[in-house]
């Protein structure tokens, strides 16, 4: 057969192989898969950095077969869907499409070119990403980094096959049937579980434990680093050996059957692991479909079942941000029981399941990443270990635990801030209600303004009858009033007043409660706890809120109180923040009971430390934790001194605020 590849790419081009990539199998197999069958919707890809993630993704399109395309068409359009039989037809590789995290919507799903459309009266469509990405793959890194909006576009393309732009009266479709894959760092925030869900595949990546797999990692990618061109020579059969092996697989799989039988066992497995919805048993059956065609069957066994089962459910079983991801496989292989009997050999000469064919068999992974596990059929499938997060219930080395998290009252910052998009503060954002318009070009065209900066320039352009004269300094583009996302640091006093077990379990019970606002209201979260002799960044601002809960059941309380010291931690984090991430306004939670013990002058030292925070303009909350029938108020001449909010740590509740509030209507 030819070779239907492109010429050699010069060695400092030359992407790192596929089947180099040491023990990333769960991966590879999900890749694999969702290219075999796109209907499975798309893969997101799990794990710490420093695990190959971006590595394997951008080598998955060098061993998918090329396609045949419409000579110099932007969509990559079939030549069978041509009504011209003559079309001159071109074979190119599949396109691997990088989304980068800061895209605008227009750059995701093209535009139109508004100044043409308002002089001309000609409508132009300008092709975005998703045009670009039909029939390839779209790629994004960090995607739990991206805009939801954008993210929810996305999904609804790669599920729809089809890509609309409506705006301002104008309306273009496209095909955009593409292979989505997402790659992220959990310690970085997670998605929405509702976003979560819509990714048909998900796999968990971990660097390799086994010293020997980290020394063949090391070793792969000195030598690719040494020498490009030879590294990727050494693999180029293996290479071609797997995408013949795709192709087989593509070719195979709308002919696999799914009987009933098989269609019972994968309903009976999402029963038994309570799954919200359908779409767990539609993807589940569709990449069990996908497995068999793989490994050159006919018809589905029991062993993709299992197979798809691994990966389609484990993230549709996360309620909240605090549920570890992962799936009981002993669960799983009972639900399923006994294997079926293996077949003699794939059919019609179609690949054997083991041996090295595919790649990706030998366990480790690179640039340090792979995740250790047994070899399965294929060389793909291997046991991945999920992550554990720390949520109520009893908590580690005798602390106090936190109760069932409530619906917590709105905290927000003050005045009107330019931030990520998000739910927590008032910003002028890409979305909301539209406030007023600006010059530009990007985004919404705001319609009237448009037409009144043109009026006054009508005589001079030369207008004398018909059609509004229009340049493109007219364009107005709307100014929207939306929510950001903020900066929730925490200030956690963890002294020995606040060791009473009843006490500590309302207080961290409050800041869980917080925590899981922060999550759905996509802020950034830290920690910083202050007891005995000082104080401790316990977590660094991040946007995993479910490492913040880990924390803070691990949060211990005993000795003095350095309230000075956590309040000027707590300035200090601020201040590097604000360099860091100058747009994210911050919002400060000090949790305490106000006393300040530890050091000499402890009261006049924290007083002196408010007045640095408030003296920066840090907004901030002072949730205050004393109780018992005689109070000293310390906490509210610290909200005092802070210019902060100050609430009892029972008026955290949204239910208890509401409470109060009719009590008062009452009376």
């Amino acid at each position: 057969m030819a070779d239907e590849r492109e010429p050699p790419l010069p060695a400092e081009s030359l992407q790192y192989p596929f089947c180099a990539v040491v023990g990333s199998d769960d991966m590879a197999l999900a890749l694999i898969l969702t290219t075999i069958s796109p209907e499975v919707g798309g893969v997101l890809v799990r794990g710490e950095k420093g695990t190959a993630k971006s590595t394997i993704v951008r080598a998955l399109a060098a061993v998918l077969p090329p396609i045949d395309v419409i000579a110099g068409d932007a969509f990559s359009t079939a030549p069978a869907l041509s009504p011209d039989p003559s079309v001159e037809v071109e074979t190119r590789p599949v396109r691997l499409v990088e989304l980068p995290v800061g895209a605008t919507e227009d750059r995701v799903l093209g535009s139109i070119q508004l100044e043409k459309a308002l002089s001309s009266g000609v409508t132009e469509y300008e092709p975005g990403l998703l045009a670009r990405a039909h029939r390839g793959i779209l790629y994004v890194d960090e995607v739990n980094l991206l805009h939801d909006h954008l993210v929810d576009l996305l999904l609804d393309a790669a599920a729809m096959g089809r890509s609309t732009v409506e705006r301002d009266g104008i309306s273009f479709s496209h095909a955009a049937r593409f292979v989505l894959v997402g790659t992220m760092n959990p310690e970085e925030g997670e998605l929405r579980p509702q976003l979560l869900d819509r990714f048909g595949l998900t796999v968990e990546v971990a660097a390799p434990r086994d010293p020997a797999v980290r020394v063949e990692v090391v070793r792969r990618r000195l030598a690719y680093d040494a020498d490009p061109a030879a590294f990727v020579a050494r693999y180029d059969e293996e290479q071609r050996a797997l995408t013949d092996r795709i192709r087989a697989a593509q070719q195979r799989v709308a002919a696999v059957e799914l009987t009933d039988a098989a269609l019972l066992a994968i309903a009976e497995v999402c029963a038994a692991f309570d799954v919200d919805g359908m779409r767990a048993d539609i993807v589940t059956a569709r990449t069990a479909v996908a497995h068999a065609a793989w490994h050159g069957r006919t018809s589905v066994t029991r062993e993709d079942i299992r197979a798809a089962a691994r990966l389609a459910l484990p993230h549709r079983r996360r309620r909240t941000p605090f549920d570890a991801p992962g799936l009981d496989e002993d669960r799983l292989d009972e639900v399923l029981g006994e294997d079926d009997p293996e077949p003699d050999g794939p059919p019609d000469g179609g690949p054997e399941g083991g041996g090295t064919e595919g790649g990706g068999t030998d366990g480790g992974g690179t640039d340090g990443s792979g995740t250790e596990g047994q070899s399965g059929d294929g060389g793909f499938e291997t046991g991945a270990s999920a992550p554990s997060s720390t949520t109520g219930g009893a908590a580690p080395g005798g602390t106090v635990a936190a109760g069932t998290p409530y619906r917590p009252r709105l905290l927000t910052v003050r005045g009107t801030g330019r931030g990520e998009a998000g739910k927590r503060s008032r910003a002028l954002t890409e979305t909301g209600r539209s406030v007023g318009s600006s010059h530009g070009t990007r985004g919404p065209v705001d319609l009237v303004a448009t037409l009144l900066a043109a009026a006054p320039h009508q005589h001079a352009r030369g207008r004398t009858a018909g059609r509004l004269l229009l340049r493109g300094a007219d364009l107005r583009v709307a100014t929207r009033e939306g929510r950001e996302a903020n900066l929730v640091l925490f200030c956690v006093d963890a002294s020995g007043s606040m060791a009473a077990r009843r006490r500590m379990e309302q207080v961290k019970t409050a800041i869980l409660s917080l925590l899981l606002d922060a999550y759905q209201r996509r802020d950034k979260v830290g920690l910083v706890t202050f007891g005995g002799d000082g104080a401790d960044l316990a977590l660094p601002p991040t946007g995993s809120v479910d490492i913040a809960a880990a924390r803070l059941d691990q949060l211990p309380a005993g000795g003095r109180t350095p309230l000075a010291e956590g309040l000027l931690e707590a300035a200090r984090v601020l201040e590097v923040e604000r360099v860091r991430d100058p747009r994210r306004r911050p919002l400060l939670v000090v949790v305490t009971d106000g006393r300040a013990t530890a050091g000499k002058d402890a009261v006049a030292r924290s007083r002196q430390a408010a007045r640095v925070l408030a003296n920066a303009g840090v907004q901030s909350v002072v949730v205050d934790c004393e109780s018992g029938a005689m109070r000293l108020g310390l906490a509210g001449v610290l909200a005092e001194h802070l210019g902060a909010e100050h609430l009892a740590v029972a008026e955290v509740s949204a239910e208890a605020l509401a409470g109060v509030a009719r009590d008062g209507r009452a009376a």
